[in-house]
């Protein structure tokens, strides 16, 4: 478990430099609702709940795997920010391609 935390802000640091992602609950929202999202990563600890509530169910709908990060600011680290984020979307894999798909995996 601790091992697919790791590889998976991994993922996010790799894809954030050769490829493309996206930070913040609406932005995510955003990229699931067109179909975008390769790989959608939320934190637990956020609060109030109800701002990430939404994304597993929408990544269902739309077949798109979603997977939890204990911290928002290793999240926030993770995708480049000085600041804590709720969730965090790659769109384009980039080099991150293999990790993605060894997250998905795990995941299912």
């Amino acid at each position: 478990m601790e091992n697919d935390i790791e590889k998976t802000y991994e993922a996010i640091e790799v894809a954030r430099t050769t490829g493309k992602i996206k930070k913040g609950a609406n932005e995510v929202t955003k990229s699931i609702e067109r179909g975008s999202a390769k790989l959608v990563i939320i934190a637990k600890d956020i609060t109030p709940p109800e701002i990430t509530m939404h994304i597993p169910l929408l990544c269902e709908e739309k077949g798109i795997t979603c997977v939890e990060v204990p911290k928002m600011d290793e999240l926030g680290a993770s995708a480049g920010l000085s600041v804590p984020t709720s969730a965090v979307s790659i769109i384009n894999e980039g080099e991150a391609k293999t990790l993605i798909k060894e997250i998905v995996e795990s995941a299912k």
